[in-house]
């Protein structure tokens, strides 16, 4: 069985989701992984699947993409397996006026502690930037990375804060 890294995206319309589980589903291919949100108006998917090659993925696809209003690639990646994860989760969260540079910045500064970013998201409310971003940080870190949070959000007129996540209930 091959794993492949899926990716839809276009203008958002009903059914999207739909057609595009009922194509994998046709070609025997488990969904394992996926996230699909809506930015502005438009569509964004990534799964993971295992199942039939990419070509075959690929080909049939293509009746969903023929009219050009969707865009879809399919990739096949490595399996990386069960891993524990690399350390500690928590959730940074910034809010302020809306300037470049700020993503940049503050993942910049998780960077440089160890952080590892695994789920981002951000909104644009009027004049209101909100970034939530679920992170994994190295034991002990924590700490000191909330006084180097603060600094950089003071920088960027925006505030933040750090906190330990909640486990999933999946």
């Amino acid at each position: 069985m091959n794993e492949l890294a899926i990716t839809v995206i276009g203008r958002d319309r009903p059914g999207i989701v739909a057609d595009v589980a009922e194509v994998l589903a046709r070609l025997g291919a488990n969904l394992t992984d996926s996230t699909m949100t809506r930015l502005r108006g438009h569509f964004a998917m990534t799964l993971i699947c295992v199942g039939p090659s990419a070509a075959e993925v690929e080909a049939a696809l293509a009746t969903l993409t023929a009219d050009g209003q969707l865009l879809a690639t399919v990739r096949e990646v490595t399996p990386d397996g069960e891993t524990a994860p690399a350390g500690e989760p928590y959730v940074m969260a910034v809010h302020g006026a809306d300037r470049m540079g700020i993503v940049a910045a503050m993942t910049r500064v998780l960077t440089e502690a160890g952080g590892n970013v695994t789920d981002l998201s951000t909104r644009l409310v009027g004049s209101l930037y909100v970034v939530v971003a679920e992170v994994e940080l190295p034991p002990g870190a924590a700490e000191p990375l909330a006084v180097r949070l603060t600094e950089a959000a003071a920088n960027l007129g925006v505030d933040v804060t750090l906190r330990p996540a909640e486990p999933d209930l999946l």
